[in-house]
């Protein structure tokens, strides 16, 4: 299964090329067929098979030899990796509908992250055309999982949790205008909702971990003088980390912080 998806996750980051590059400049996802930004001729089904067709293109086009970024096979292969990854951490033999539809979820989560991580990086900006419909995706597969469960529970502690991370960051962002961006408030919510389905130490672990490297690396940045105090960084990138970093992660990073303070986690 893992290869299945991971090899899944190689043709949805070729796909995810084509929105990060159109989205920001309000360009159709779906026409015209993708093309040499160079010459405009059209990519040939031949060429157009993820990272392979790159690597025996040599990165370049095969009618103009203009060169091709490497972004485009990274961007493949860190989408196959984080589904991989995602197939560790969700599936299981023999799964229930409750358990695939959480998988999905999560897996549609990782396709949003790598898209927004890289557009934030390049416009500093998070698209409501991706935000804004990630709400309903995430609240339809989640609800659809909870009433398959029959845990409800979840569910309402992921809407809570949603609310309450979108409105610290948009207290945030009214406290120190231009320290935080609308795009993250939103995209917040969306992170809340996620975090907040899979339990509240899950949220907790990830907003501490957002915040705290996205200081650590705001920090890195003044010492070398690469930004000033008024300088901006994009902050969404940092959400996401720090929110893969609790799904996978926060089990074993609570249990170490309960043990350092000599406590023990409850079961």
């Amino acid at each position: 299964m893992a290869l299945t998806i991971g090899i899944l996750g190689l043709f949805i980051g070729s796909f995810l090329n084509v929105v990060i590059y159109r989205v920001p400049k309000k360009i159709s996802i779906i026409s015209p067929p993708s093309h040499c930004p160079d010459c405009k001729t059209p990519i040939r089904r031949r060429d157009n098979i993820p990272l392979f067709s790159w690597l025996a293109l040599r990165g370049k086009c095969r009618d103009c030899g203009v060169s091709i970024s490497v972004r485009y096979p990274l961007v493949e292969i860190s989408t196959a990796y984080f589904f991989v990854l995602v197939v560790l951490k969700f599936s299981r033999p023999a799964m229930n509908l409750s358990e695939a539809l959480l998988l999905l979820a999560f897996l549609y989560l990782a396709a949003i992250s790598v898209t927004l991580a890289l557009i934030d990086l390049d416009t500093h900006t998070l698209p409501n055309w991706i935000v804004l419909p990630s709400y309903i995706v995430g609240a339809v597969l989640l609800g659809v999982a909870s009433l398959a469960s029959g845990n409800l529970g979840s569910l309402l502690r992921g809407l809570l949790a949603a609310g309450a991370m979108w409105l610290t960051y948009l207290v945030i962002a009214l406290s120190y205008p231009g320290g935080m961006g609308y795009g993250d408030v939103k995209f917040a919510g969306v992170i809340g909702l996620f975090l907040g389905y899979l339990g509240w130490s899950v949220l907790i672990t990830g907003a501490i971990a957002a915040f705290a490297l996205g200081a650590i690396f705001a920090s890195v940045l003044l010492i070398r003088k690469s930004i000033d105090r008024k300088s901006g960084i994009p902050f969404g990138p940092w959400m996401l980390v720090g929110a893969w970093i609790a799904v996978l992660f926060s089990t074993p990073i609570v249990s170490a912080y309960l043990s350092l303070v000599g406590l023990e986690q409850s079961v």
